[in-house]
């Protein structure tokens, strides 16, 4: 046990090493990803990040999928949790942690620092992502600037339908629907039905009438 305990130790601080030294830093990334490119080497693809991201049991990702992990960030799928064709999974910037018993539909595009719970379905052409670029220093182009992240859940059993956009520090509460095309820039209530860009609630349940309610 102590043995494991110092084993890790050295790998938290070889981590912070790498992430507190801007050269070195820049010196793995490199090694990782080539030049203006956010997709992983191949030898990252085959021989470090099966090692290092955890999917479960029954799991399954569509092969005409991108997904560019990283070894320093984590991803995660959960058991019987399904990634469907040409969808885009970027954790270069934060974790994506995804749940069991989850549907990832065609054309989603998710880049971390995103967590999405058990039991959700996400349907069609949705961007979820939790990255903006910093943009207010006008004596430098915006892709110069700093990237800025704020973390997105979406707890267990949501439906995002088609094409609905998640921007960055957004909270979609447990068994909410999010309807198609709407952008969601606020929190979302547990239990709710938002639409419209910006989303709005415009239906809860209510647990004492067990129905859904107009707002």
């Amino acid at each position: 046990m102590i043995y494991k305990i110092q084993i890790n130790t050295k790998r938290m601080s070889l981590k912070d090493k790498i992430k507190n030294d801007p050269k070195l830093k820049k010196i793995v990334h490199r090694m990782l990803i080539p030049k203006g490119e956010a997709t992983p080497r191949f030898w990252v693809k085959l021989l470090v990040n099966p090692f290092l991201h955890k999917r479960g049991k029954g799991s399954k990702i569509r092969y005409r999928t991108r997904i560019d992990v990283l070894p320093f960030n984590r991803f995660e799928l959960g058991q019987n949790s399904t990634i469907e064709d040409f969808c885009t999974i970027n954790n270069g910037v934060g974790d994506v942690l995804i749940g069991e018993n989850t549907l990832i539909g065609m054309s989603n595009v998710i880049i971390g620092p995103v967590t999405i719970g058990n039991d959700v379905i996400m349907a069609q052409n949705i961007v979820v992502s939790a990255l903006n670029h910093e943009y207010r220093d006008v004596t430098m182009p915006i892709h110069a600037q700093k990237i800025l992240t704020a973390p997105i859940i979406i707890e267990d059993d949501c439906w995002i339908a088609a094409n609905a956009v998640i921007t960055a520090g957004v909270t979609i509460g447990k068994h909410s629907v999010v309807a198609a095309n709407a952008v969601v820039t606020k929190d979302i209530p547990p239990y709710s039905v938002a639409v419209g860009n910006p989303a709005k609630v415009i239906k809860k349940y209510d647990f004492d009438l067990k129905d859904w309610v107009r707002v």
